[in-house]
């Protein structure tokens, strides 16, 4: 499954997309204006960006042109704008793919699939391997690496440290990394995430000063890299 990136200012829409394409299996991170998109984009590893036009802070155009100054990540366009025009515009500035409102769950679906498989190939869609200093996440094998030796981890646990890591230095709740992590449909409580990042942490302590699991009192947690960690 993708890493996706929805870019909509109308929070009903990129909450109906999102919720639908995380139901399929992709995981998803939602941006409402262009400079979050553009924070979000560059600290995360993402395979695909559902982008609209009309945007505040920053229009659709804006982010698509910083996007390509160096990276060739699939954007699929999205806009209640159907003129030839606007099509025309987007793909000479390097979208892959253009949507109109209003549009169906299954047409998003079948563009998403026919652009990565035009990107990306038909094998595996999203590399599924983080590297930091002396951490490797490998979803791919479900291996974790810690200063070059695998370290025994329950698939949970290495789900719940990629997706943290994927988006380095992105404050989640423990709510959200039960939705994002577990599922919508799991009804355990949110203490279990305090339990498996007290596993994690265990396994990571002082493994590095490049990188580290926070707690953000009152909120939840991180994945800190760089100077703060």
């Amino acid at each position: 499954m993708a890493v996706i990136m929805i870019v909509e200012d109308d929070r009903q829409t990129n909450d109906a997309v999102s919720e639908y394409l995380k139901s399929l299996g992709h995981r998803m991170f939602s941006a409402y204006d262009g400079d979050e998109a553009l924070q979000i984009f560059e600290c995360s590893s993402i395979d695909l960006v559902i982008l609209d036009i009309m945007l505040p802070i920053m229009d659709g155009w804006s982010v698509l042109k910083k996007i390509r100054e160096g990276d060739k990540t699939p954007v699929i366009m999205l806009t209640a704008k159907g003129e030839t025009e606007d099509k025309v515009t987007g793909l000479e500035q390097g979208a892959d793919d253009y949507i109109v409102k209003p549009f169906e769950m299954k047409e998003v679906l079948a563009r998403i699939h026919a652009v990565l498989r035009r990107t990306m190939g038909e094998e595996e869609q999203t590399s599924k391997k983080l590297t930091f200093d002396k951490l490797v996440i490998n979803l791919d094998s479900y291996e974790l690496l810690v200063d070059g030796q695998r370290v025994d981890t329950p698939p949970k646990e290495l789900e719940l440290l990629f997706h943290l890591a994927s988006a380095p230095n992105r404050v989640f709740t423990r709510n959200q990394l039960l939705d994002e992590v577990w599922g919508f449909d799991y009804f355990g409580d949110s203490r279990t995430v305090d339990v498996h990042i007290k596993r994690l942490r265990e396994k990571l302590e002082n493994v590095s000063d490049q990188w580290r699991l926070k707690t953000v009192w009152g909120v939840g947690y991180k994945f800190e890299v760089g100077g703060n960690a």
